[in-house]
C-alpha cells in the first residue's frame, strides 16, 4: 500500500483591484459587505491599501458633513 503525498501549489495572491477596494470599503463602512466580498478581501487584499483607504474615506466623510454643516449654518444665520 503506497501512501500518496498531495502537495498543495502556492497560488499566487491576485491584487485587489481599485474599483473592488473601493466597493469593499464603502460596503464596511455602511455595514452591509457580504461574506463572501470581505473573505475575498482577506485572502487577497492588501491589509494596508485598506488601511489607506478606510483613513482616505474617513477624512473625506469628515470633510463632508463638515462642509453640509457650514453651508447650512451660513445660509440660515
Amino acid at each position: 500500500m503506497s501512501e500518496e503525498i498531495v502537495v498543495s501549489e502556492n497560488k499566487p495572491k491576485k491584487k485587489t483591484n481599485i474599483g473592488a477596494l473601493v466597493k469593499s470599503i464603502l460596503a464596511a463602512a455602511i455595514g452591509v459587505q457580504s461574506n463572501k466580498n470581505r473573505e475575498r478581501d482577506f485572502e487577497e487584499g492588501n491589509p494596508l491599501a485598506f488601511i489607506i483607504g478606510g483613513f482616505v474615506f474617513t477624512a473625506l466623510f469628515i470633510a463632508t458633513i463638515a462642509t453640509i454643516v457650514g453651508f447650512v449654518l451660513s445660509t440660515n444665520g
